[in-house]
């Protein structure tokens, strides 16, 4: 049998339609018609008004924070419990973050020790200069007690939704809750381009001044004129006219994954200490990844060594940012909670083209190292 992965690609025609017509149309480098529409395409679904087109989420969030002019000697407050891209980009401006751990409730970033960590800054004359909450596997943050918070201590907040396009909070969706947003179309997303990403936002001068630092930052001259640093950050032609045929397919492929998550919650309910990442009121996920977590780290590594024996891609939740050799001298709020979900969690085959037969196997191997 091929290897089950965690999360493939999953294409349709539209995607090799559209590819074709880039192709055809000899716009192959970065810019052309279909980032134009791509960007105008995301914009109808997140809400917000202006979108660049880029090569990453990575290159979202950096560029995010120099537009928020976050620099060296600063400080930003970041979910500990996230992929490693989301701390990296802090340290791309010189800046320093400051892990911030989870709550139980939703997994994501806990308010409470937001709340906490400003106050004390405030106290201390030096808030940090921005919040960067991550939409952790396809579930929003608590915007509405994230967004108060902040708003009070005058804190901006940049929204990682590099995992939760198609989510919603409060019937909002993701992407539409900071100054500033980046997702990604990452090969394992709900939708990808091969590789690529966006940048959000309400502030069209900022989107703006992102298109311009994505392409080299190159002065309007008839030569070649440079008086900002700049960066090769912007998406092909070729890769948008795959996403728009991903976006098109993007309420079915959110719907696929509920299910499948759906599926292991009632037929792998039942283990013992097993305990599913939560959706509460008001939230509606895409469960990207169906995560849960088990007693101990005993039993997650004997579920996940029985699928790999299998030729099936299991992974331990995200490890906190905290916990990493290159971010150990930085300054952490909490971290129980993400410790123990990184302990005993574990990510289990998700994509939204998983046959039911694909599924089944997944779920007799777990019942069997389980039992």
């Amino acid at each position: 049998m091929p290897r089950l992965y965690l999360s493939p690609p999953h294409m349709g025609p539209d995607e090799r339609q559209l590819l074709l017509d880039a192709f055809d149309s000899n716009w192959i480098a970065p810019l052309g018609p279909h980032v134009d529409a791509f960007e105008q395409e995301l914009s109808a679904e997140t809400g917000m008004p202006y979108v660049a087109a880029l090569s990453s989420g990575t290159a979202a969030l950096h560029l995010a924070l120099e537009l928020l002019g976050i620099g060296r000697g600063d400080s930003v407050l970041v979910s500990s419990f996230t992929f490693a891209a989301t701390a990296n980009a802090v340290r791309y401006v010189g800046a320093e973050p400051v892990f911030i751990d989870s709550d139980l409730d939703t997994w994501n970033l806990d308010p409470d020790l937001v709340a906490q960590e400003l106050e004390d800054a405030s106290k201390r004359g030096r808030l940090p200069k921005a919040l960067l909450a991550v939409d952790l596997y396809g579930q929003c943050a608590d915007y509405d007690r994230l967004s108060p918070i902040c708003e009070h201590f005058g804190v901006p907040i940049l929204e990682d939704a590099a995992e939760a396009l198609g989510a919603t909070y409060r019937g909002r969706p993701a992407g539409s809750f900071g100054e500033l947003s980046a997702f990604s179309f990452n090969g394992n997303k709900i939708i990808t381009t091969s590789g690529g990403g966006a940048l959000c936002g309400a502030d069209s001068s900022r989107i703006q001044k992102a298109r311009f630092l994505a392409t080299q930052a190159r002065d309007p001259a008839p030569h070649y004129e440079h008086s900002h640093i700049g960066y090769n950050y912007r998406l092909s032609n070729l890769l948008a006219a795959v996403g728009r045929g991903q976006l098109r397919q993007l309420g079915q492929r959110v719907t696929a994954r509920r299910r499948v998550f759906q599926r292991y919650v009632a037929e792998l309910g039942s283990l013992p200490g097993a305990t599913w990442m939560p959706e509460p009121e008001g939230w509606r996920s895409t469960h990207w990844l169906s995560c849960l977590t088990f007693q101990s780290f005993d039993d997650r590594e004997r579920v996940r060594l029985a699928l790999e024996s299998a030729d099936i891609e299991a992974r331990p939740l995200w490890k906190p940012m905290h916990l990493q050799p290159i971010f150990q001298t930085c300054r952490a709020v909490g971290g129980s909670v993400s410790e123990a979900l990184f302990e005993t969690g574990l990510c289990l085959p998700s994509g939204s083209g998983m046959s039911e037969s694909d599924q089944t196997r997944v779920i007799e191997l777990v019942l069997r190292a389980m039992s």
